[in-house]
């Protein structure tokens, strides 16, 4: 079973692109991973979902972000239905999707359903160290947001470069929240620092992020 901020498992997959070692071809590059499933190909919520992934995926990769779809078909369904995708909606599906057919990639990751044999609806998100540092389950019934999930990316490479905290509903260009005070001198220390609104939350502005440590 997988869990925050445990090391994503190093295993080798069957892709629609061909197979891929995720400590190799993506966190060896340097690569953030956002591996999601879906219940099973050729469903009509995973099929919008697959559109709306496809129309945000040039965001993923210039944040660094390489998307992974994930089910229980087999490669030949994945082709047929994202071939299908293409012809319906006029959407290309640029990244790969794993075959898992029998089902051992998604019982590793604890996300397979044992009572509806089908892949749970999951978002699994690691950063190039090959720390998970995002989990979430949805339910098979409706859809992801998308755009929270690029929220959610955006966040968490903030958070891991300048090692900040981010508050509710952060989005880039928000002030950010500097680490909690730990010691008593430090704390009023703190207390004087004009973003300070307690000892225990003191804001910084994302301007004053170096650069690097921004999205």
């Amino acid at each position: 079973m997988v869990k925050l901020y445990q090391k994503f498992p190093d295993i080798q997959v069957l892709t629609t692109k061909g197979p891929i070692d995720f400590y190799k071809d993506i966190f060896g590059k340097g690569k953030w991973l956002l591996l999601f499933s879906h219940p099973a190909d050729f469903t009509p919520v995973c099929t919008t979902e697959f559109v709306a992934f496809s129309q945000k995926y040039e965001e993923f990769q210039k944040l660094g972000v390489e998307l992974v779809g994930l089910s229980v078909d087999s490669v030949y369904s994945h082709i047929q239905w994202v071939l299908d995708i293409e012809n319906r909606y006029g959407i290309k599906v640029p990244f790969p999707v794993i075959a898992d057919p029998d089902k051992k990639v998604a019982r590793l990751l604890d996300i397979y359903d044992e009572n509806q044999g089908v892949t749970i609806r999951a978002v699994i998100l690691a950063s190039p160290d090959g720390i998970i540092r995002f989990i979430a389950l949805y339910p098979t019934e409706f859809g992801r947001n998308i755009d929270e999930i690029v929220r959610v990316v955006k966040a968490a490479i903030v958070n891991y470069k300048a090692k900040v905290a981010l508050p509710a509903n952060w989005q880039p260009g928000q002030d950010v929240i500097v680490p909690t005070a730990m010691t008593v001198d430090e704390a009023e220390l703190r207390m004087k620092l004009p973003t300070a609104k307690s000892w225990y939350i003191v804001f910084k502005k994302y301007e004053e992020l170096p650069p690097n440590q921004r999205v």
